[in-house]
């Protein structure tokens, strides 16, 4: 009986504050929606960092005879200064770092750079003898690179040796603060909601002052007057949680796994539905959480002037 009526004074409320209860649940969809999208970033960058760090080379570009920079004078690398270079790279000093080292020669670098560049006005001006010859060398741990540009800086024949890492750094500050950014909004827009979820228990408190007067007078407990109230600010919140999981779950099918999954030119590591899934449940809690914190302390606060 007790819970009966706890329920119809939960679904008597939700009819008088019908606009209220909806803009709500739009509110903490759209905030919710930006939190599990900024969470699916984060994800998303910690799984691309994976993929393509452990897959970023050291590159060692040898002198051309048009380089002045490094060690270059104007000569090209001669077959000694390369072979002292392999000879470096296959020493008990470096060889526990390296796990695979590549050569790249001129016609290699060549065919490359027209592939990338086909259609261009590069593609006329380039000679083979003007791109660098180079080392492209994986690490067991892409993370002692410095290690291996520290040992061949200062060879003989060396123009540079690049960690191919320094590339991607700015990709994923963009990522991050676009993250950021998404978790700002989310955090003005969860603030927004909490309020609009205690304005809504407000107005609908003042609504049913009388009957909230006469269940004092005939000894109804605080508690009980305050869970219809709780239960609703919960179950508008709740709605819109389970719109913004939905919404998440939407994202990762169909843009994450459908669009850019066959847009991307290369391969890379993508987010699929598991982590969609394991995002869902900490909105519905973050949301409901949230919803039953602002509504309980908004009645106590009315029930106390």
């Amino acid at each position: 009986m007790r819970l009966g009526l706890i329920l119809g004074e939960v679904g008597s409320g939700l009819r008088r504050n019908l606009s209220m209860v909806v803009s709500v649940v739009l509110v903490t969809f759209i905030s919710l929606t930006f939190v599990g999208a900024s969470i699916l970033l984060q994800m998303q960058i910690g799984q691309m960092k994976g993929y393509w760090y452990d897959r970023a080379q050291v590159a060692v570009y040898m002198c051309t005879e048009i380089d002045t920079t490094g060690n270059c004078t104007l000569a090209e690398a001669t077959e000694d200064q390369i072979a002292a270079v392999q000879q470096q790279l296959d020493s008990p000093t470096l060889a526990p770092y390296i796990n695979e080292v590549q050569f790249e020669t001129h016609e290699q670098a060549y065919e490359n750079f027209k592939e990338q560049f086909a259609d261009t006005t590069f593609e006329g001006i380039i000679t083979p003898e003007s791109l660098n010859e180079s080392f492209r060398v994986n690490l067991v741990d892409p993370e002692q690179a410095d290690v291996l540009i520290e040992s061949l800086s200062g060879l003989a024949g060396v123009e540079s040796v690049e960690d191919q890492r320094a590339y991607l750094e700015p990709i994923f500050a963009i990522l991050n603060a676009a993250s950021y950014t998404a978790i700002g909004v989310a955090g003005l827009m969860l603030v927004a909601a909490v309020l609009l979820i205690a304005t809504t228990i407000r107005l609908s408190a003042f609504s049913r002052r009388r009957e909230l007067g006469i269940m004092r007078l005939v000894g109804a407990s605080n508690r009980f007057i305050q869970t219809p109230f709780i239960l609703e600010g919960v179950f508008a919140s709740l709605i819109g949680s389970v719109l913004a999981g939905g919404a998440i779950v939407a994202i990762v099918q169909f843009f994450v796994r459908g669009y850019l999954a066959s847009t991307l030119p290369v391969n890379t590591s993508l987010l699929g539905m598991e982590e969609a899934l394991l995002v869902v449940p900490i909105l519905i809690a973050v949301g409901a959480g949230l919803a039953a914190i602002s509504a309980g302390v908004a009645i106590s606060r009315y029930l106390k002037v």
